[in-house]
């Protein structure tokens, strides 16, 4: 626009010098100018002069223009503490790590032997430098990084993953870690578990860095699953002279460490590790602060006083306005991450209950819940009406997989009527468990209404997140609240671990059996054609949703702020942020 205002400011004084100066040269004649040989030689003079003058301004201009476009390119600088919101972990020693709280921090203390590209879903190296598998990937080989160390100074060898590993795996453990399913494919695991060996015999330390680890079947997924945090390596010797104190401030080998033990409901506080291998991070210290909600975590925001929080449902559409909308990595002007989550929102149905044993009974509960009223009302932007189980942000997730994910209540009625409960006759109240707390006590009164709509009594049963985790493990439930965060971007994440019936009792909480879908999973773990596999994983997805063995309500997505002094920061589908690549503008 400037540079265009100049060239009619050259071509109107131009325009001037003609006529003003030249009256007497050029004469009006029937509405045109008639001129003498004198004035066309002083109007290609003056033709010329204009060309010259609006190339000089022109080029200024332009000149200027790129000037102004050049983009300033901001240079990391050291220093400065960043205030991390969370809610209240259970554990920040990796061998116990098992909420998306504990992660959050145990990602940032520890390194596993690879990492998972937060954006790209990648394996990438991390103490391994390198690695391999035989072709039916029963037997993988990781060769360390030589020089990596603990945050007590002592280096990192393969010695101390095996110790890690069977520290998560060995009943003797006190307490006993909750999480061992991450390593059943090791072989010697099921031994181990049981109290009749006393390490696994699937790991070797050839040397000081290299690790061979052999497993009871093929697993092409098991490169994903040693990236996980809760794998990372512990120094024995920090273990063993006091567990306990371990426990509070572990000794990790990740870019940052403890600075002091964990303060219990109050925060958990971590320092740039110097003798860091990889990319030394730049602030000086990272304050994971707990909060009981995210509406007291997104006041604080708004105070200055957190610099990344959970914006409360409600917010999000004015708080798009006021900072902008993200995916992922945060940005001047794209603050709020909205990004897609690997994470699905499902209600657990017992399939061990009299009542929901009855398939068209199942069915008939998915079809009459209107899961876009549910995001309409309950969470806005935050989350998506779900199609299957998997969601997107993992291999192999595909559009509308359920054909009882849909809302349709007359069908829903007619299945009833089916199983032999027309209108809801001789239906008994079904218990709708929940833990109390964020919006869950809303989505469970719509699924009550919705279900009320077709004949389905529902009493809502609220619990503290203890109770409740302990009422649907031990399968007291007949219909529960229900949630999955993918640990690593693989369907058999998912599908293996609660719905293969060898998980009864474990993760499989619904009880679900079906021998179908057992060996179908079974296969697909055993092959490493990666197109192959992933087809067998959707075939049992498919059953199960067919069998509507649980119940997909909605996937979840990001909502999460970033403070506008921040750079560098990813969310990733994952909800890990590595926090070695932030820094502070100071602004």
């Amino acid at each position: 626009m400037g540079s265009r205002i100049k060239k009619q400011r050259v071509n109107a004084l131009f325009h001037s010098f003609l006529i003003h100066r030249n009256m007497k040269l050029c004469f009006v004649s029937n509405g045109g100018i008639v001129m003498s040989g004198r004035c066309k030689k002083i109007l290609i003079l003056g033709m010329v002069l204009a060309l010259v003058i609006t190339s000089v301004f022109g080029c200024r201009t332009k000149k200027r223009a790129v000037e102004n476009k050049k983009v300033v390119v901001e240079k990391p600088v050291t220093g400065g503490t960043f205030i991390y919101s969370i809610k209240k972990p259970t554990s920040i020693d990796p061998y116990n790590a098992k909420q998306i709280e504990d992660f959050q921090i145990v990602a940032n203390i520890f390194d596993s032997l690879v990492s998972i590209n937060p954006l790209t879903f990648g394996v990438e190296p991390a103490v391994a430098e390198k690695w391999k598998s035989n072709e039916d990937a029963t037997v993988w080989t990781f060769t360390l990084r030589k020089g990596t160390k603990f945050h007590n100074g002592r280096e990192v060898k393969a010695a101390d993953f095996k110790y890690a590993w069977e520290r998560i795996v060995s009943p003797k453990t006190e307490p006993p870690s909750e999480i061992p399913y991450h390593l059943s494919a090791v072989e010697g695991f099921d031994e181990m578990q049981e109290g009749r060996a006393s390490e696994l015999s699937g790991l070797r330390v050839l040397d000081d860095y290299t690790l061979e680890v052999t497993l009871s079947y093929s697993l092409a997924d098991f490169i994903y699953i040693v990236g996980h945090p809760s794998l990372a390596p512990v120094p024995k010797e920090e273990v063993e002279k006091d567990t306990k104190a371990f426990i509070e401030k572990p000794v990790g080998n990740g870019p940052f460490m403890l600075a002091e033990p964990w303060k219990h409901n109050e925060y958990i506080k971590v320092v740039r590790f110097g003798e860091y291998y990889g990319q030394k991070g730049f602030l000086d210290e990272v304050i994971f602060k707990v909060f009981g909600d995210e509406v007291t975590s997104f006041l604080e925001f708004q105070e200055g006083n957190v610099d990344f929080s959970e914006v409360p449902v409600g917010e999000i559409d004015t708080a798009v306005k006021k900072y902008g909308e993200g995916e992922y990595k945060a940005s001047p002007g794209k603050d709020l991450l909205l990004g897609t989550e690997a994470a699905t929102y499902f209600i657990n149905v017992n399939n061990g209950n009299p009542v929901l044993r009855n398939v068209d009974v199942r069915r008939a509960i998915s079809l009459a819940i209107n899961r876009a009223a549910i995001v309409k009302t309950v969470f806005g932007r935050a989350r998506k009406p779900a199609t299957g189980l998997i969601p997107q942000g993992v291999v192999g997730f595909k559009k509308e997989v359920s054909k009882y994910s849909r809302y349709d209540p007359e069908e829903a009625e007619k299945l009833l009527e089916k199983a032999g409960y027309a209108g809801g006759q001789g239906l008994p109240t079904l218990k709708l468990s929940f833990d109390t707390g964020a919006e869950h006590e809303q989505v469970m009164k719509v699924i009550q209404t919705n279900l009320k709509d077709v004949g389905i009594n529902v009493e809502l049963q609220g619990m503290t997140w203890r109770e409740f985790l302990n009422h649907r493990q031990d399968g007291k439930h007949v219909l529960a609240r229900d949630g999955w965060v993918f640990d690593y971007p693989v369907m058999d994440n998912m599908l293996f671990l609660l719905f293969h019936s060898n998980n009864i009792g474990d993760e499989n909480a619904s009880r679900y059996s079906n021998p179908r879908v057992d060996e179908i999973l079974l296969k697909a773990r055993a092959d490493t054609n990666e197109e192959e596999r992933v087809k067998l994983y959707q075939e049992a997805e498919n059953l199960i949703l067919d069998e509507a063995a649980v119940i997909p309500i909605v996937f979840y997505t990001h909502h999460h702020i970033v403070s506008k002094r921040v750079r560098g920061f990813v969310f990733s589908p994952l909800l890990l942020a590595n926090m070695e690549d932030v820094w502070l503008t100071g602004k």
